[in-house]
């Protein structure tokens, strides 16, 4: 009696998500060298979500699979693709108020500086403390982070890599009729550590760099949505270099629709992002913006040539100027291309910095994009990209002489009964 009690109060959900995407990589995150092999290969990812909701309470966790086809025997006893992606609980203080505490996405505005990155088969997860405040258009979310290796005994140094020891961030979101809006302060600290020549450890602690932005700033006027973000990095990088970077993006998108019995529209977008960075003759301090925990392959070019899996990082920074349009044949169907031209924002020189100064264009890439939805859960998307490199690009690679044909191709199958999102990695 007191278990159907229990039950009548509370709400319990299990479904879950299947993504089989084959590649083939001929210039795909890093530019492909003269005379070697392309790559080509079939990935998973399967995630178990589970949801328990109680008028207060909200229990939630998924567990998923992540592999290629063929990395393990067919008879095997255990592997280790398996992983926890998140496994939170949030409670509601009050009717504006709540708390939300264990590994948990962190998911916002463009998802250009925080984001799931749902992309990667493998997404990304925070090991995080938030606390929410929402009433109507205004969204108050603060709280932070700390990491450790391991449940230690002594010491506290952390040498988990690309991660933060300690974080602390705060955001607000709001609207102003039809003006939409958000500011984030994101505190980022890295531990670093000074040691001798027999690894004696002479010093360490953590390193603070600051991001301040506003990530969202959106405009409608009829069919036509100006938008725009901006971030600014200062503090010290874990080198102990002081930090002064930036992130400046705007365009504007417009939308033509068909007859309303048709559900056909084109939408046409032209914009630009600068993202500053380090002249290569200079390094005493980092100018170079970092998008640290963004989902990065939505942004300059689909082959994830910058600032994907630490490409591009501390470098010469980046212009990008791209026109893209989309054409929904229906609710069901879509193509899509791109066109970038991408630009150093620094200064480039020869010979890692000791030579003349060069060009700062670095080339063009074309994107093709399609997707189409089978049913409400099954949809198929695919892609295609080439990308035209310069002498400049080649020497910021330093991969020795490469091919003149960069390109990358994937076909992927979505299942997702029950998410609204029936795509992934597209943006327009």
């Amino acid at each position: 009696m007191a278990l159907s009690s229990t039950i009548s109060h509370a709400q319990f959900n299990l479904d879950g998500q299947l993504i089989q995407r084959a590649e083939y990589r001929h210039g795909f995150n890093r530019l492909f060298p003269e005379g070697d092999k392309p790559a080509g290969f079939i990935a998973h990812r399967a995630r178990l979500q589970a949801s328990y909701k109680m008028e207060s309470f909200d229990f939630y966790m998924s567990i998923q699979d992540i592999r290629t086809w063929g990395n393990t025997p067919q008879v095997k006893a255990t592997d280790n693709f398996l992983s926890v992606h998140e496994a939170w609980v949030e409670a509601k203080l009050s009717q504006n108020w709540k708390v939300k505490l264990g590994r948990q996405e962190l998911n916002y505005d463009n998802a250009r500086f925080l984001g799931n990155l749902d992309w990667a088969l493998q997404g990304r997860a925070h090991d995080f403390a938030l606390v929410k405040y929402e009433k109507e258009n205004l969204k108050f979310h603060f709280g932070g982070g700390f990491n450790q290796d391991a449940q230690m005994l002594t010491g506290n140094i952390f040498t988990v890599p690309n991660q933060y020891k300690a974080a602390q961030m705060a955001r607000v979101e709001n609207k102003w009729g039809d003006f939409h809006f958000s500011t984030l302060i994101w505190n980022d600290g890295r531990q670093y550590v000074t040691t001798n020549a027999t690894g004696e450890i002479l010093d360490e602690g953590i390193r603070y760099q600051q991001t301040i932005g506003l990530p969202t700033l959106r405009y409608p006027i009829g069919n036509t949505t100006l938008s725009a973000f901006y971030y600014h990095q200062l503090g010290t990088d874990v080198a102990g270099r002081n930090v002064n970077g930036f992130d400046l993006s705007a365009q504007v998108t417009h939308q033509i629709t068909g007859a309303a019995q048709t559900d056909k529209r084109l939408r046409l977008t032209a914009g630009f992002e600068i993202l500053s960075g380090t002249p290569n003759n200079d390094l005493s301090k980092n100018r170079s913006f970092s998008p640290l925990y963004g989902t990065n392959h939505l942004f300059n070019g689909y082959m994830d040539l910058f600032y994907v899996g630490g490409t591009h990082e501390t470098n010469v920074g980046l212009q990008d100027y791209f026109l893209r349009s989309r054409y929904d044949f229906g609710p069901r169907f879509f193509l899509q291309t791109d066109g970038h031209l991408f630009y150093s924002q620094a200064d480039v020189y020869r010979a890692n910095g000791a030579g003349e100064k060069m060009d700062k264009f670095f080339g063009t890439e074309l994107d093709l994009s399609l997707g189409f939805i089978l049913n409400d859960a099954i949809s198929i998307q695919g892609g295609y990209s080439q990308f035209f490199h310069t002498d400049t690009f080649e020497m910021i690679q330093k991969r020795g002489a490469l091919s003149d044909n960069q390109n990358w191709a994937y076909l992927m199958l979505i299942f997702r009964p029950t998410m609204k999102n029936k795509f992934i990695g597209i943006l327009l």
